[in-house]
């Protein structure tokens, strides 16, 4: 048996007009199958389905099938981002060029490997109360409400890995995992494109996905530059909010206060943004940082002088491990969450309302929007700590009466970290627990357009304003 195949053209050569593929990697650069994704481009199949987690950017990953018009559909977590440019799904989207179905990230994997076990459809607490769930059915089971999502099943999939040999076994190297197995056994072919092809055959111990779930292996011929991520204008970890003339935290200090919040001897995922930046404040504590692209026990960022680029979180930052450390595909990160394994989880939010509900993935001037794991993240037995700034770059509130925006999940925030405050959910209102430096406790209602417990401020109270939180 051998499964190697000449060139990235002739592995994807009889990929159909028509055809659904599923195309592997992760945020905007990390573990894209470069070399088949650009093949495809040149081979042509048009009108194609798109199942990816993120489309990323640049010339060597999914969206630039879409700029060359190859395709008419999309199921995607992110068919977009705030704050970045117009990309072309956006623009084909809005044409009503090419449909979207947007699917929280651990539904997707969930869905492709169901598809791929023989499973034809589960229940989830995942997007329960959200637009993901609208017209589907939903059941009651142990007293939670739960949507059915449907096994998903694709024609073709792409995916990467770092070595193979000729049966089609694959190993991979750090967070390779991600999305690769469950895309893998969705597929009827799966395609898997490596840095090595080994002579003879690889170690069974060290084989990440069996070679019956790949049916074509290829060598990488295109090598794409490591990215780091940079920061919008005005976005950096230093940078700071003004408020009736005073400087607010600045996004690291932000950070600070939260890790401050979590207690030893917790697991917590951080998303991206602000709360990845949480992971240089817990050096030498016990809490282990879990991340839904496949790695539990990293740490602090790592820079352009010591960085590994098959370790990074889901920010898409490189980072460092720690002891103990571990690493594992998507789907098991997810049961991780889910499965109330996990502890904290800290995201970030465009909006935050007075019933606790969170909208963090779609704004009004958006075409799509981008759900990845935050659907899934908030839908577990954890607690969920908001990190944002208290008004966004218009000065409008983002702690509000009622959210305005699509909800990621209802009644699920129990604590917000804003520039100006620490809150945390009582069961009916949020009640203020720290006051930023220079700034007192009637200031910062007069910014919140929902209703605050100050109780602890008030004269007399347990609290001054400004003090620490505990």
């Amino acid at each position: 048996m051998n499964k190697v195949y000449e060139s990235p053209l002739a592995a994807v050569s009889d990929i159909p007009d028509g055809a659904s593929v599923s195309i592997a990697g992760f945020g905007m650069t990390h573990s894209f199958p470069t070399s088949l994704t650009v093949a495809l481009r040149e081979h042509g199949a048009r009108q194609l389905c798109i199942v990816a987690n993120s489309l990323g950017t640049g010339d060597y990953r999914s969206n630039t099938l879409i700029e060359n018009n190859q395709v008419n559909r999309l199921i995607v977590s992110f068919s977009a981002r705030a704050g970045e440019k117009t990309s072309a799904a956006e623009k084909q989207i809005a044409a009503g060029e090419i449909e979207v179905e947007l699917v929280p990230q651990g539904t997707l994997v969930e869905r492709l490997r169901a598809g791929g076990a023989g499973i034809g459809a589960f229940f989830t607490r995942t997007a329960v109360g959200t637009a993901v769930a609208e017209g589907k059915e939903t059941r009651v089971i142990d007293g939670v409400e739960h949507v059915l999502e449907m096994g998903l099943k694709v024609d073709y999939a792409l995916i990467r890995a770092a070595r193979a040999d000729r049966f089609g076994n694959l190993e991979f190297d750090g967070v390779g995992r991600n999305f690769m197995p469950a895309f893998a056994k969705g597929a009827r072919v799966a395609i898997a494109e490596v840095d090595e092809i080994v002579e003879g055959e690889l170690d069974p111990e060290r084989i990440g996905l069996p070679g019956i779930f790949v049916s074509r292996v290829v060598r990488k011929t295109v090598d794409v530059p490591h990215d780091f991520p940079a920061a919008r204008p005005g976005r950096g970890a230093d940078s700071a909010r003004t408020y009736n003339g005073k400087q607010a935290m600045t996004r690291r200090q932000m950070a600070e206060v939260a890790a401050g919040l979590v207690p030893n001897g917790s697991y917590m995922n951080l998303g991206l943004g602000i709360p990845a930046l949480i992971s240089n404040y817990i050096s030498g504590r016990d809490i282990v940082l879990h991340s839904e692209n496949g790695v539990l026990g990293y740490g602090t960022i790592a820079g352009d002088e010591d960085y590994d680029p098959e370790v990074y979180n889901a920010s898409g930052h490189y980072v460092h491990l720690e002891r103990g450390a571990s690493f594992f595909e998507s789907v098991t990160s997810f049961e991780m969450v889910r499965g109330g394994k996990v502890d904290f989880v800290a995201l970030g939010a465009f909006q935050v309302d007075a019933a606790a509900n969170l909208a963090n993935w779609s704004t009004p001037n958006m075409v799509g929007g981008g759900i990845g794991g935050a659907m899934d993240l908030v839908a577990g037995d954890v607690t969920v700590m908001v990190l944002m700034t208290h008004s966004d770059s218009a000065g409008r509130p983002k702690l509000v009466k009622s959210c305005e925006y699509p909800l990621t999940g209802r009644n699920c925030v129990d604590i917000v970290v804003t520039d100006l405050c620490v809150l945390r959910w009582t069961g009916d209102v949020f009640k203020v627990e720290y006051v930023a430096p220079g700034f007192t406790a009637a200031e910062v209602a007069a910014l919140t357009e929902l209703e605050l417990d100050l109780s602890d401020f008030a004269p007399g109270g347990a609290q001054a304003d400004g003090a620490a939180a505990s």
